[in-house]
């Protein structure tokens, strides 16, 4: 799903018949999306407020 006009759902996706869904780098780009917009906070106002909205470590250790 790297496109980035059209928004789809699995559910709306799966009703048109489709089966599989590629995410191809949409998930990096996301992250990546997130650092630049942490980066750019960091640097235009000088907070970190971007930190409220990171994933817990615990989530990312029972995930791992």
């Amino acid at each position: 799903m790297g496109l980035s006009g059209p928004r789809f759902s699995l559910d709306g996706l799966a009703s048109l018949g489709v089966k599989r869904v590629s995410l191809g780098s949409s998930l990096a780009r996301a992250a990546y999306g997130a650092f630049l917009d942490a980066a750019r906070e960091i640097r235009d106002t000088g907070t970190f407020d971007f930190a409220a909205r990171a994933a817990p470590y615990a989530a990312l250790n029972d995930m791992f």
